[in-house]
């Protein structure tokens, strides 16, 4: 008899569920979607309602589709987009909309922190990272200052893993790979650190923090009330779960030492596993990793394929007909492609920052755009640009990775994600790195790694090692072209030099206050 484990991954608009064999074979997925609500400049929010019933949705959509029966998911695990903020009343009730992982509402509070030499005497040697704004700490502090009144109306504070695994199992949790990326969690303790809790002037809210539990723990099982909804069996044990970054490290089969792991999406996920952590200044994140003693070192931004996906959306869509591109959205990427194609490397100095979503560039308040542009720019080239921008933003995180440890790209790259569906642009990331990509063979790169915890709980994997040698399939091999190295450390070093050049080009648009046009004042006779 057949057994499966289920893997739900909730990211900033999207709930996916998707369903493994074994082996690591996609069984069904379905993926609903919530609406980001932005009601103020920097917020990003999403209806708690909502959010629940497209998640139980999703579920139930991945069980009918995939016509097995539903006894034989023998093990269910959650992942989600990490931070953000997700509170819970007493009553189970929510207290309010819940907060993404791109929310910006906060970044004032960060900045003052960040300029405080105790930040990095007292929380930077606990945390092993850097705080920012979308960070619990940062949020608590922000409603305490903005909406006082939340504080005695909630019970729990959660990240998104743990919010869904409590609709699931009626049971508080607070996984240790989400604690580890929030700024509250001691690494070396491996627990909340109230002296960092106590510098961000949020210690009351520790009392609110739910249990720590591990990713493969056994969290609790399927209720009678989430079973009618989902059509999973009542009783189906729940694990832990994971953090996004760990479940699409594990995904593509990190689980050894100097390799280099980089998912593509919204997020540009660049990381490497060790059991060695000091502290470095700037550096994205360190949290725990589901492995004995091992940590993940993460250089992430939101400054990967999402970039596409914006100009496509704001520019190609409302013109596809007139472009000639057939109204679908493979067509739509395919087309892309293709411009990209017809440009040479050294035919294009254009460059683009892929900061529409946010920045890497170490440079405050950068935002994204293109410079270089003449009248004889063609539409192939913005495109490519674009396409290049985000490999030299992901390299930018891997340049930062390899001043900790100079081997991480000894062995091939990993890669996963959304850009791995165009040929063109993983060629052009073997090029512009001058290193070997070995393709992971998943779409789900959240929901196949969380279902890994699933199954080491379930017992049917010792541990994660096992889990990942059994479950993540490579596809394919993608070699560089060694006569491009030259042209494309060229176009890096632009882009750098370009990066630096525009501090105070950002810095003055962000603190230009434009002026409205004044009302005529009325003549009364």
């Amino acid at each position: 008899m057949s057994k499966y484990l289920m893997g739900i991954d909730n990211g900033g608009t999207s709930s996916k569920t998707a369903i493994y064999d074994l082996k690591g074979r996609e069984v069904a997925q379905c993926t609903t979607y919530t609406n980001m609500l932005t009601p103020y400049e920097y917020w990003t929010e999403r209806d708690m309602d909502e959010l629940k019933r497209v998640n139980f949705e999703a579920i139930r959509g991945a069980v009918e589709k995939s016509r097995i029966n539903p006894k034989d998911v023998i093990g269910v695990s959650v992942t989600g987009h990490g931070n953000g903020l997700y509170l819970i009343g007493r009553d189970g009730s929510y207290v309010r909309n819940g907060i993404i992982s791109t929310d910006n509402r906060a970044h004032r509070i960060v900045e003052k922190w960040l300029s405080d030499e105790n930040y990095e005497n007292i929380v930077r040697p606990r945390t092993y990272a850097t705080i920012w704004s979308s960070q619990p700490p940062a949020l608590l502090k922000w409603l305490d200052m903005n909406e006082p009144e939340v504080y005695d109306k909630v019970e729990y504070v959660f990240m998104i893993t743990d919010l869904v695994r409590y609709w699931l199992t009626g049971k508080a949790g607070f996984e240790v790979s989400n604690a580890s990326g929030t700024s509250l969690f001691n690494q070396d303790t491996e627990n909340y650190d109230e002296a960092v809790f106590k510098y961000f002037g949020i210690e009351k809210w520790l009392k609110k923090m739910p249990p720590l539990i591990g990713s493969s723990e056994k969290a609790g099982e399927i209720t009678e009330e989430a079973s009618k909804k989902t059509g999973l069996v009542r009783g189906t044990p729940v694990a832990g779960g994971l953090i996004d970054i760990t479940a699409s490290a594990l995904s593509t089969g990190l689980v050894k030492h100097n390799q280099l792991s980089i998912v593509t999406g919204t997020w540009s996920i660049n990381q490497y596993i060790d059991n060695k952590i000091t502290v470095v200044k700037d550096l994205f994140m360190t949290s725990d990793y589901p492995l004995a003693g091992e940590h993940l070192l993460t250089e992430a931004s939101p400054t990967s394929g999402s970039n596409l996906t914006w100009f496509i959306d704001t520019f190609l869509k409302a013109h596809s007909k007139l472009l000639k591109i057939v109204d679908d959205e493979s067509s739509v990427y395919d087309y892309c492609s293709r411009l990209v194609e017809s440009v040479k490397p050294w035919e294009s100095k254009l460059i683009f920052y892929p900061f529409i979503f946010g920045s890497n560039a170490g440079v405050a308040n950068s935002s994204a755009g293109f410079i270089g542009a003449t009248k004889e720019t063609s539409l192939a080239e913005f495109v490519a640009a674009i396409y290049e921008g985000v490999c030299f933003a992901h390299k930018s995180h891997v340049e930062k990775l390899m001043n900790i440890n100079e081997h991480i790209l000894d062995a091939p790259i990993r890669i996963a994600g959304g850009i791995t569906n165009s040929e063109t642009w993983l060629q052009m990331f073997a090029n512009v790195f001058q290193r070997t990509l070995e393709l992971v063979n998943v779409k789900e790169n959240g929901a196949l790694g969380t279902s890994m915890a699933a199954g080491v709980m379930a017992g049917v994997f010792p541990d994660f090692h096992a889990a990942a040698k059994n479950m993540v399939n490579i596809s394919k091999v993608i070699k560089p072209d060694l006569t491009m190295a030259g042209v494309y450390k060229q176009k890096y070093e632009l882009y750098k030099k370009s990066v630096i050049s525009q501090a105070d080009v950002w810095a003055n648009i962000e603190n230009t206050v434009l002026l409205k046009p004044k009302a005529k004042e009325l003549v009364c006779n």
